[in-house]
């Protein structure tokens, strides 16, 4: 892994570059929608569409942020997060489901020491970028449109 790789792309280090965030859904439309939003307001973002997929994208470029659905198939959004928070214990982790059923996973991930804020499904794109900016900062979200 080359975790070096990140300083190129990151705020983290101190340099001027803007924060990178992995956005993680298994509906493409969703994955790459949050993505642009978040591109148009001046951060570094990616879209994934699978938990597998996320963790190769994190092992070249690790994120500042990781902001992913909950429940999807193979690796869900919970275990996802739990392997960033360990592998990458600086990248901030930001859950969204619309499912009932993530209160239960969320309580698992919980009684294994890892605790993570949830956005409910859907995502208003000023919520989201408030959030966002809240965890990792600039760029200023909404702020100047």
């Amino acid at each position: 892994m080359n975790k070096d790789h990140h300083a190129e792309f990151s705020s983290a280090t101190g340099d001027a570059r803007s924060p990178f965030v992995l956005v993680v859904d298994d509906e493409q439309r969703i994955a790459d929608t949050l993505a642009m939003i978040l591109s148009s307001k001046g951060y570094t973002s990616q879209a994934a569409y699978s938990g597998v997929t996320a963790l190769a994208i994190c092992g070249n470029c690790i994120p500042d942020l990781l902001l992913t659905d909950v429940v999807m198939p193979g690796m869900n959004g919970i275990e996802l997060a739990m392997a960033v928070r360990r592998d990458f214990p600086a990248c901030k982790v930001l859950l969204f489901s619309g499912q009932a059923a993530t209160a239960e996973m969320l309580e698992e991930a919980s009684s294994r020491g890892y605790d993570f804020e949830l956005l409910a499904k859907p995502v208003h794109p000023l919520e989201l970028l408030d959030k966002v900016s809240e965890l990792i900062g600039r760029p200023a979200a909404h702020a100047a449109s």
